[in-house]
């Protein structure tokens, strides 16, 4: 055995920076570590290189890569310890202070930072420590611990893990994409009815004990009425385009799906609050939380893709009752002029009044299409306004907001990527009064007169409830594995940058304020 001595040093990222160990500095990911010498005395415990390396190679079920960790390099070094200079030995315990502060930082944050991903991603990295968390580890003899931290305490992150496992486990899947245009019901006989079977019995949804029969019988039925509550779409038996797409997903395209919703949960916040409002955009559906608990969910309709909602999170700030709606730039450039070019009536049947940049308003005589982009157009109260009849605010960089809507027909459709950025939600007056459920007086009452006096009235929201609008498009939820349509298509190019596999540009996100 060698004697180590204490080896001062500072972190670093990349070798081959320079020669004088006091002047490297360890970036990862955007965040500098301070130069420190540090005295690593921890590493020449054998249980704690043992440790790291167990907790490397098992950031696969994390759905990291232990090689980006420098996984065989270090496998390689601790295989050959006894042999190594003292140089090396040098080498070998930078190499793991990189890692460990490496792979901490990924528990953390995520392995991407989604703001340089995405332009309208809207969320805050959460704290990290790399050195203060390495001198823990090496002084308590304890990584285990340290990384577990690390990680998102969300019994939904464990779950999607649990997923990911569920998903691996499953033998390889040869099944060829079903290329066909037909719709099947419960009763029809066709050949194509037993390679469906075949993938119901795959994904769990059919028995394996089920008879492969050409005729779509009862059991067969429930099991697709299964798979479509599984997959976000309407659970009526008959198999069309959307379930058959679904079915046409392969393992390997699943466990990608999971994988990039493991990295889309570590960037979210450890803590999203007591009480909170939370949006899955691709599963159209908000949750009202109090005391950590359920207690409401609505339907909403989110942005299409082309004017995508935007992640974020915040805090709700007020409820507007009776709102006027301001129209956006890019909607009074695509639907508003042309509109207005097809029916003069366009604007006064809407109820919309024009302004001029002095805040006076100008009748429609006075105005003219040449130049429409130069006003404001502001639509009044009523049950034909936009918003509807109430507008929940919230602090945000796009200008969004959740609301009502006087197209409340589409909250029926199961696909819901139908708005202009905001999230329209159903039967919000009920969601207003449980955010206002500490304000003295507010009740159904109090909201119903305030509506029927068709005056706008903002009414501030004194409790600390937070929102945060997320994007996930799979989880584990009893016992069944959960998919759902990824409507922004963000899912692959997620994974292609997690693999380091994407050669392409930044994604660029066009969504459009409001509506």
């Amino acid at each position: 055995m060698k004697l180590l001595l204490p080896l001062l040093f500072c972190f670093f990222l990349y070798f081959g920076c320079g020669n004088n160990t006091s002047s490297y500095i360890a970036k990862i990911e955007d965040q500098e570590i301070p130069k420190k010498e540090i005295i690593l005395l921890g590493w020449e415990n054998p249980a704690n290189r043992t440790q790291l390396l167990e907790a490397i190679k098992d950031s696969e079920k994390e759905g990291l890569l232990p090689e980006d960790y420098s996984y065989t390099k270090l496998v390689n070094y601790e295989k050959a310890f006894d042999k190594l200079t003292e140089k090396e030995i040098e080498t070998y315990h930078k190499l793991l202070a990189t890692s460990f502060i490496k792979l901490a930082s990924h528990l953390s944050n995520g392995k991407l930072n989604p703001r340089e991903i995405y332009p309208d991603w809207e969320i805050k990295k959460n704290k990290f420590k790399g050195d203060s968390l390495l001198n823990s580890a090496l002084e308590n003899n304890d990584f285990i611990t340290i990384l577990e931290n690390c990680k998102p305490k969300n019994v939904v992150y464990s779950y999607l893990k649990k997923a990911l496992d569920i998903v691996n486990s499953l033998p390889k899947d040869d099944f060829t994409p079903l290329a066909t245009t037909d719709k099947f019901d419960f009763g029809d006989t066709n050949k194509n009815i037993i390679p469906i079977k075949k993938r119901l019995q795959y994904w769990d949804d059919l028995s394996k004990n089920d008879t492969l029969t050409d005729v779509y019988n009862e059991a067969m039925h429930d099991a697709v009425k299964k798979f479509q509550s599984r997959h976000g779409l309407e659970p009526d038996g008959v198999i069309g385009k959307g379930t058959l797409t679904a079915l046409n997903f392969s393992k390997e395209q699943r466990k990608q799906q999971i994988i990039a919703n493991l990295e889309r949960w570590r960037w979210f916040p450890r803590d999203l609050g007591i009480n909170y409002v939370a949006v899955n955009i691709p599963n159209f559906y908000l949750h009202a939380v109090q005391n950590t608990d359920t207690i409401k969910t609505h339907r909403v309709v989110v942005g299409t893709e082309k004017r995508k909602t935007p992640i974020l999170s915040s805090k709700i700030d007020n409820i507007v009752f009776n709102p006027t709606w301001t129209v956006p730039p890019t909607i009074m450039k695509e639907d508003l002029i042309p509109g207005t070019q097809k029916s003069r009536n366009y604007l006064t049947s809407r109820n919309i009044t024009i302004y001029d940049r002095k805040g006076e308003e100008i009748s429609l005589g006075n105005w003219s299409f040449s130049n429409a982009e130069n006003y404001k157009y502001v639509q009044s109260p009523g049950e034909n306004n936009a918003l509807g009849f109430v507008k929940i605010n919230f602090p945000n960089n796009h200008s969004v907001y959740l609301h009502d809507t006087n197209h409340r027909d589409l909250f029926v459709k199961n696909f819901r990527s139908l708005s202009s950025g905001c999230v329209r939600v159903e039967d919000p007056l009920h969601l207003a009064e449980y955010l206002l459920f500490n304000k003295k007086g507010y009740n159904s009452a109090k909201i119903d007169s305030i509506l029927f006096n068709k005056k706008t009235k903002t009414v501030k929201i004194e409790e600390e409830i937070n929102v945060h609008i997320l994007y996930f498009t799979a989880w584990y939820e009893k016992g069944q594995l959960q998919f759902r349509n990824d409507i922004y298509n963000y899912d692959p190019e997620l994974y292609l940058r997690l693999n380091n596999k994407f050669r392409g540009n930044l994604i660029t996100s066009a969504r459009v304020v409001n509506k």
